[in-house]
């Protein structure tokens, strides 16, 4: 962990109302080559390379799929590096020297809207492809694949519910860009086929829903409505949101397509928009900055390969008086805690939290229940525990260890301090 000293100040919570800071010129963008769905990857350019921002600089290798890897930044190509990524490990990374110009490549050039309007489902699954869009709230999944379903799609639903505590980098994107997520919602149904969209947001947050009830009436020409959604966790999990923004109810295991339904987030949703209209890769991305042990929580508009520990001095750096810090990459109940802060923003990084980090001794499970009874997926988390223990694979398999959703609630009420989470996680590793 890393240490600081002297006075604590009280925690300012993150006001969502603050405008976004920007932050897209960092001197060195690093790029991963491998990710957590790529393990090998093909370098197009050596050091000492000029590259453009937009440029194809090598190809991830996925299995079953191929993806490219773009520069971020014009600039010179320096050596690859290891360094973690969003997902806690080390990776490889090229190094690329920003010569702030942000020369473009040639390949990156505005579609007339008279030109989309006109495309097939096929030309616009193909952008999605050439521009590597994945999942950009955490999943990372490759999001041509899940466009190109042969399922009939009557409804595309925009995940915009952002249910973890902490999280606002969804919520200011649609503030700063609410037309850009229309729009990409727009070339979603149409290369679907959907006749209706909705945007599933809290009720609770009043403000976001009346931009997005104003845009609805920007879109008239659509069939797109706003589902205000109740406040609990985790409300975000897909199935959850599915079943509030349409009434379907998809049985765990099953895929929402096979019931007509497409689900993306509202980043993955954006992200669309700069491909089909700019021709863009995902260049830039909102990460947000929280936690007790930071100066000042912030929303930052970043480029892709700016470092973390960059934006936590942005945000006036690590509080004094705090001997240990937590650095955890995403939400605090599904996110990853690292030891460090010299962690790389990817596409996937949604956020950055600090905590004061406090050493608590778990206790012997007192059989309460409490991990049962708040599992969203009415599993048994300490019986999976127990069997993990024992190294006992067929009755982790029994005990449907894989309809773990990790949502970290049985660790989060056990009154034992177990980090029941973990032992489903290994559970689920040890049965593949």
């Amino acid at each position: 962990m890393i240490a600081k000293t002297k006075k604590i100040s009280n925690y300012k919570q993150l006001k969502k109302e603050l405008p976004t800071t920007r932050y897209v010129d960092p001197e060195y963008v690093y790029i991963n080559m491998d990710t957590q769905r790529c393990k090998t990857c093909g370098l197009w350019v050596q050091e000492g390379d000029y590259v453009k921002l937009g440029q194809i600089i090598g190809e991830r290798e996925g299995g079953f799929f191929k993806q490219p890897v773009y520069s971020t930044v014009s600039g010179h190509v320096e050596k690859t590096v290891r360094k973690l990524d969003s997902s806690g490990k080390e990776v490889e990374f090229i190094k690329i020297r920003n010569d702030f110009k942000d020369t473009y490549d040639e390949s990156i050039t505005d579609r007339p809207e008279s030109v989309i309007a006109k495309m097939t489902k096929e030309e616009i699954v193909e952008i999605v492809k050439e521009k590597a869009l994945i999942g950009l709230g955490g999943a990372a999944f490759p999001t041509y694949i899940k466009l190109d379903t042969k399922e009939d799609i009557h409804t595309v639903v925009i995940n915009a519910v952002e249910c973890e505590p902490y999280l606002s980098s969804d919520y200011r994107l649609i503030m700063d860009h609410p037309e850009q997520v229309f729009k990409g919602l727009q070339y979603l149904m149409q290369a679907s086929g959907a006749k209706q969209g909705v945007v599933a947001v809290k009720k609770t947050k009043k403000e976001l829903v009346e931009i997005l009830e104003r845009e609805v009436e920007r879109f008239k020409d659509l069939n797109i409505k706003i589902a205000k959604l109740a406040d609990f966790y985790p409300q975000g999990w897909e199935i959850e949101t599915f079943k509030g923004a349409t009434g379907i109810k998809v049985p765990i295991g099953e895929l929402p397509m096979k019931y007509g339904i497409l689900g993306f987030n509202v980043s993955t949703c954006q992200s669309v928009f700069e491909a089909v209209k700019h021709n863009l890769p995902v260049v830039k991305r909102y990460v947000t900055v929280n936690g007790d042990a930071v100066n000042f929580p912030q929303s930052i508009r970043t480029r892709v390969g700016a470092q973390v520990k960059d934006l936590i001095r942005l945000s006036d750096g690590y509080k004094e008086g705090i001997d240990k810090v937590e650095v955890i990459i995403g939400g605090p109940m599904m996110g990853t805690s690292v030891e460090t802060d010299d962690v790389v923003v990817t596409p996937t990084t949604t956020s950055v939290l600090i905590f004061e980090n406090i050493d608590y001794d778990e206790e012997p499970c007192v059989r309460c229940g409490s991990c049962i009874y708040s599992c969203p997926v009415d599993i048994q988390p300490v019986s999976i525990m127990n069997a993990v223990k024992r190294n006992d694979k067929k009755a982790i398999e029994a005990l449907e260890a894989k309809k773990c959703i990790e949502c970290g609630l049985c660790a989060y009420v056990c009154t034992s301090k177990i980090h029941v989470t973990d032992y489903v996680r290994k559970g689920k590793k040890l049965i593949g």
